[in-house]
């Protein structure tokens, strides 16, 4: 029922949606919103507003997001729908520590604010809310006239560039998320930084944005854009679990197997820009694991066979590196 509905309003919010919203939207990706901020860098907007709202999907007011929906959809039948699934009650499993078999006890809540968790229609229903944010601020007395500030919006995540980060613009944001929308700002995980200055650079959408000098050639700086250190470090988590002694029993051929799907999907999304070091990087952790994880397989002490090497190999077994 969800797909549905999301299929029929989704044209007419589509409509009225801005440029600068790029997040669960047909046409638009992640690549478009990080080529946007490239460009907008590479024009000289390179102080940055790092926002981070504390539990959006969770804390959207239904009265105020049912007011939002109820500006384009007059159908009763429609927005009783969105209605009761927003209000859904949630049903949790209450048990009794010690007693296992006694009968389990219920407690049904309803939600007040939020949006269906895992839903096909909460995408929809979260740009509908954050949308308002993106028209005040592209509006004649937003700062995209008074501040020439570009907003970079995916989702919950949004990115502000400017040559200069002002206190107006900071009480703007501040004033249209916290008091207008009714959101919060996470304090401590927003950020207003200089991004050429940064040695951490800009985080976004898991790609990193800095400042680097050209390896080859004359020394010159130019914009970096590759995979975060927080990507990688969780993609060499997920390689962690998936070449761990718990994998001992799976043959090998049918491990490097789930491997390979594994290492396709992170290709396709990071592999792009200025990838290759990170990915260097992610097939040497590989190989490694690999190589212990055939050691720990067998009783006796195992070598890579005479004459080939682990690369060789590990190949022979069918993985594909990146």
């Amino acid at each position: 029922m969800q797909a549905a509905v999301v299929l029929v309003i989704e044209p007419i919010f589509e409509a009225d949606f801005e440029d600068c919203s790029y997040g669960f939207r047909p046409g638009r990706s992640a690549y478009q919103a990080l080529e946007r901020i490239a460009t907008e860098l590479k024009a000289g907007k390179t102080e940055v507003y790092d926002a981070d709202l504390e539990g959006y999907f969770d804390s959207i007011p239904h009265d105020k997001l049912m007011k939002c929906v109820r500006m384009r959809v007059v159908d009763g039948a429609v927005l009783g729908l969105i209605k009761q699934w927003l209000e859904a009650p949630v049903v949790e499993e209450i048990r009794e520590e010690g007693k296992p078999d006694k009968q389990p006890r219920y407690k049904v809540t309803r939600n007040t604010k939020g949006t269906p968790q895992g839903g096909v229609a909460s995408p929809l229903l979260a740009n509908i809310y954050l949308h308002w944010f993106d028209r005040v601020f592209q509006s004649e007395e937003g700062p995209v006239k008074w501040a020439k500030a570009t907003l970079i919006r995916y989702a919950d995540d949004f990115v502000i560039l400017c040559r200069k980060i002002t206190p107006r613009l900071e009480r703007f944001v501040s004033e249209k998320i916290e008091q207008w929308l009714g959101l919060k700002i996470n304090r401590d995980k927003t950020r207003i930084y200089e991004v050429k200055a940064s040695e951490n650079g800009l985080d976004f959408l898991g790609y990193n944005f800095s400042m680097a000098l050209a390896p080859h050639g004359p020394k010159r700086r130019y914009w970096r854009v590759a995979p975060s250190k927080k990507s990688v470090q969780r993609e060499n988590a997920q390689l962690r679990i998936m070449i761990s002694n718990r994998q001992q029993h799976i043959p090998v051929t049918d491990l490097i197997g789930q491997l390979n799907l594994h290492l396709r999907g992170w290709k396709n999304y990071y592999g792009k820009w200025h990838c290759g070091a990170a990915m260097k990087w992610i097939n040497w952790q590989v190989e490694n694991r690999l190589r212990r994880h055939l050691r720990r397989r067998s009783q006796r002490p195992w070598r890579i066979p005479e004459g080939s090497t682990l690369q060789a190999h590990l190949r022979k077994l069918g993985l594909v590196p990146l």
